[in-house]
């Protein structure tokens, strides 16, 4: 049933392209510096929610510093795949949300990475920046979402017409191939939680309900809308499982990936596919309604 790594490549690109050129269109429409606020905020988020995991993982959760400081990594980053998801679904139900969502997915990349490191390493010498720089800022992600925001941006609707049947049509049928092979991928990964007991389970539903709190809550502040807001949410409570991962194997390769992986892919991937993306979105409409009236 596993895709061949080629046709499993060629989706993941089309994917991260089409949701990048499909902000960079709609980001096209509002000034930039209106942005500003929206982004150092995110990325105090992307430093924040690291930095609360860790210490239940290290407390609670028993586990070793370097184990530790990844999997906290991986819950402070973003699944470009739930967003995918979400994006499909809000488009399905008809619900709003600010263009600069793509754009926040991307900055949310990088302070949990940055963060893990010094969780698990301190200030080292030893850390290899620019290794690490080089996966965290020309990796395939971060390279094809950033690229087709700017593509989108130039461009505009008008530019992207003779590519939109592929990228925009598609989109739904690209995201299935997509989820069937990440459907795969995460059924792999069930037999780690046998192994590492059910701290993992809980962490891995726990946690995205509090970082999703966290996100309504930020989206409230910066007076997004109700689907803004809980898109806010569904990235906070996405866990990374393809940037983190290959970050992580460079900076602290004593780290167990597989403790990670059970986790973001094994147990939250699939949660917040099935429940937590309709649940983040109720969320932001209950929050809505008791703090906005």
């Amino acid at each position: 049933m596993r895709l061949p790594p080629q046709i499993y490549e060629f989706v993941s690109i089309l994917l991260l392209l089409a949701i990048g050129l499909k902000g960079g269109v709609e980001l096209a429409k509002q000034p930039f510096l209106t942005l500003v606020p929206d982004m150092l905020a995110v990325i105090v988020m992307g430093f924040a929610l690291p930095v609360l995991a860790y210490p239940v993982l290290l407390q609670l959760g028993k586990f070793k510093r370097a184990d530790a400081a990844s999997i906290a990594a991986h819950y402070g980053s973003v699944s470009v795949g739930t967003f995918a998801v979400a994006v499909a679904y809000f488009g399905t139900i008809e619900v709003f949300y600010e263009e600069h969502l793509p754009l926040l997915l991307v900055l949310l990349e990088v302070p949990a990475i940055l963060i893990g490191i010094l969780l698990a390493r301190g200030f080292s010498n030893q850390t290899k920046w620019s290794s690490v720089a080089h996966e965290v800022f020309l990796g395939k992600g971060i390279v094809l979402l950033l690229g087709g925001l700017v593509i989108g941006w130039v461009a505009g609707p008008e530019g992207l017409t003779s590519v939109e049947p592929l990228f925009f049509d598609l989109f739904k049928g690209i995201l299935a191939i997509f989820l069937l092979e990440m459907g795969l991928i995460a059924s792999s990964q069930i037999a780690g939680l046998r192994k590492y007991g059910l701290f993992i389970v809980i962490f891995g539903i726990v946690m995205p309900l509090f970082s999703a709190l966290i996100g309504c809550g930020l989206g409230l502040l910066l007076e997004l809308s109700i689907g803004g807001t809980a898109m806010l949410a569904i990235l906070a409570a996405s866990a990374s499982y393809i940037a983190v991962p290959a970050a992580m194997r460079i900076s602290v390769p004593e780290a167990n990936p597989t403790l990670s992986l059970t986790a973001s892919l094994g147990v939250t991937f699939p949660f917040n596919v099935i429940i937590g993306i309709p649940l983040y979105l109720e969320l932001a409409k209950v929050m809505h309604a008791f703090f906005k009236g």
